[in-house]
């Protein structure tokens, strides 16, 4: 079977394994950003997932002339305003790790009860061909942010992000068990059926 190459543009390993996991079985050569030559990176300037998402994936597009997908996604918290939100990944500061803006959180959210510690993840993809966006995705999973770590799966803010439906955090969840649940695991699922029928169709052309 002939497999199109697909652009993963993400260097978040966490990301690429859930999505190359998800996709596996759909007839693509899935490649990420560190398997294609060096390109100056996009600077991330939206205020919104989705608008992060789409000019990543129009400027990916264009820089590798690729089926190129992105993914804008992060968490979001009531009693902080929406904060980290579009800052998630980089909430620490420069130098922050999944592990530094988990502490953060935590100390933000320190003494506050549990009625007021709801959250969610969000999850934007933008799917573009040729400079055009073709597909844009926006899901979302409502949670609580517990008082402290557990779990030992996941990547991001998994630790701390309880699902009640479960009575576990995403951490705490096998892959497996996450991608069927989490923001990132419903986007995927519509994303799936498109490229089914995308791809299904460029055979006929």
């Amino acid at each position: 079977m002939i497999k199109k190459k697909f652009l993963l543009a993400t260097t978040n390993q966490g990301k690429i394994k859930e999505i190359k996991d998800y996709l596996a079985d759909l007839p693509l050569e899935i490649v990420s950003l560190q398997q294609l030559s060096p390109k100056p990176i996009f600077i991330e300037k939206g205020k919104t997932f989705q608008e992060n998402a789409r000019g990543k994936s129009l400027y990916y597009s264009q820089q590798h002339s690729l089926l190129t997908l992105t993914e804008d996604s992060g968490l979001e918290i009531e009693y902080l305003g929406g904060a980290p939100g579009v800052f998630s990944s980089r909430f620490s500061g420069p130098r922050a790790t999944d592990e530094k803006n988990i502490r953060k959180v935590l100390k933000l959210m320190k003494g506050v009860p549990p009625d007021k510690r709801k959250a969610q993840f969000v999850s934007c993809l933008a799917l573009t061909t040729e400079g055009k966006t073709i597909k844009e995705i926006k899901e979302s999973v409502k949670g609580i942010i517990t008082l402290e770590k557990k779990g030992n799966y996941g990547f991001g803010y998994d630790p701390i992000f309880f699902y009640p439906p479960l009575k576990k955090t995403f951490a705490e969840l096998l892959p497996a068990e996450k991608n069927r649940v989490s923001h990132r695991g419903r986007a995927l699922k519509k994303l799936k059926e498109f490229l089914l029928l995308y791809l299904e169709s460029e055979k006929k052309t």
